[in-house]
């Protein structure tokens, strides 16, 4: 019997073969902290007794969530994590150069076949490049922080397989809402999905941070994608045997498979207030809207605000509508600008803000009032997640959103 790309990952890591439900140690190959979970780390770091980082070269610490600071108590999670950070010579700080998810592939902490874990349930983004990342607490965290290691329990793992070619307005936000629809946000609880198929090989790195990123809304311990000839360029990189042969065996075993064919997938929303309550765009046209978000660890990179542009150019926002646009990272925003795309955002009438969480977690940056609905690009709707709990998100991709935000109400991209 073969191995699934998840039991490849864990079985190299500790040198022997491994199955669904073998609870291993494994040694960690990256950490990422985030300015919102540091105090618990650092305050449970101590109280375990430790004296000092096990790596200092494999900690990365983000400020992502509260920057800028939207409430007095945010500043004491910057001091207390430059504190931390200066006496234990972590080297790897960024301070609001993007959100940590698109800056652990983006900067290069991580590598086909690596494991990752990291303080935000979002950690998974990392399959997009054929690693096994998982969001863990502060207390795991504070542990591999002083020893270097971590048990799991193997996953077992869901393929998925699509083959065709999306539709023009269908994206990777589409297809990996459907799954999530179809599966139900607890359909892949503590699994791996597997992803296959020459739809998913003609995805853009980006497009399938996409679908790794989102893979927890099903309750997937993590999200994978074999690497390849995109992946070693995305990662700059050259392949290596082993990362080479990261794609699952043709005999692997698989709790359940799952087959699309792009060419029947539509544009869909998930609507409020759970990412599971998935509907197509056409069931929903007409629908006003107050407010748009293009951005988030989910869909702020380039191509997601080029497509928005696509459909923006020459185009006005809506009177009365917000259309807030949040570049994932510095290097996204940069790239936006020296391509053009940002400018035709703004003069279509968006409000761009610096990159970080933002608006995605409720901190800043265009939170919404009681009865106000809002078509976004991020990863959640749950109540309170944007504002107030009477605030209806309705998750979208770019070009449904940027189609939405001209037209003033829910209308397909065409």
């Amino acid at each position: 019997m073969g191995f699934t790309m998840i039991e490849k990952i864990i079985g190299r890591n500790v040198k022997k073969d491994v199955h669904p439900g073998d609870i291993v140690t494994v040694d960690v190959d990256r950490v990422m902290i985030h300015d919102i979970f540091i105090p618990f780390v650092a305050d449970k770091f101590e109280e375990m007794g430790f004296e000092k980082l096990w790596d200092p070269d494999r900690v990365v610490l983000i400020y992502d969530h509260l920057v800028p600071a939207s409430q007095v108590d945010d500043t004491r999670h910057f001091r207390v994590g430059n504190a931390f950070a200066e006496k234990y010579g972590m080297k790897h700080v960024h301070r609001s150069d993007g959100i940590c998810h698109q800056l652990m592939t983006e900067a290069g902490y991580v590598k086909p076949g690596d494991i990752v874990f990291g303080t935000d349930s979002h950690t998974t983004t990392y399959g997009c490049v054929g690693a096994f990342s998982s969001g863990i607490g502060y207390t795991e965290m504070a542990g591999i922080l002083g020893t270097g290691q971590l048990w799991v329990r193997v996953p077992g793992t869901i393929r998925v397989t699509v083959n065709g070619r999306l539709p023009a307005n269908v994206t990777s936000k589409d297809l990996i809402l459907k799954l999530i629809g179809d599966l139900g946000a607890d359909g892949a609880t503590y699994m791996a999905l597997e992803f296959h198929g020459d739809t998913i090989r003609d995805m853009s790195v980006a497009s399938r941070m996409t679908m790794s990123n989102m893979a927890v809304e099903a309750g997937a311990k993590c999200a994978l994608f074999a690497p390849d000839e995109k992946t070693a360029a995305y990662c700059e990189i050259e392949l290596g045997e082993e990362q080479k042969d990261l794609a699952a065996d043709a005999d692997a075993a698989y709790v359940r498979e799952i087959v699309y064919q792009a060419e029947d997938l539509v544009p869909v929303l998930a609507c409020p207030s759970q990412v599971d309550n998935i509907r197509p765009v056409s069931d929903l046209e007409g629908t006003p809207i107050d407010q748009v978000f293009i951005g988030s660890c989910t869909n702020g990179r380039l191509e997601d605000l080029t497509a928005a542009a696509e459909i923006l150019k020459g185009q006005k926002v809506a009177p009365f509508v917000k259309l807030i646009v949040t570049p994932a990272s510095r290097k996204v925003f940069d790239e936006a600008m020296a391509n053009g795309t940002m400018q035709i955002l703004i003069d279509a009438g968006a409000i761009v803000t610096h990159p970080g969480c933002g608006l995605c977690c409720g901190r800043t940056g265009g939170i919404l009032t009681d009865g106000e609905r809002v078509v976004a690009t991020n990863n959640r709707n749950f109540l309170g997640r944007m504002g107030t709990s009477r605030v209806e998100i309705f998750l979208a991709s770019p070009k449904t959103a940027a189609a939405s935000a001209v037209a003033g109400r829910i209308v397909l991209a065409q």
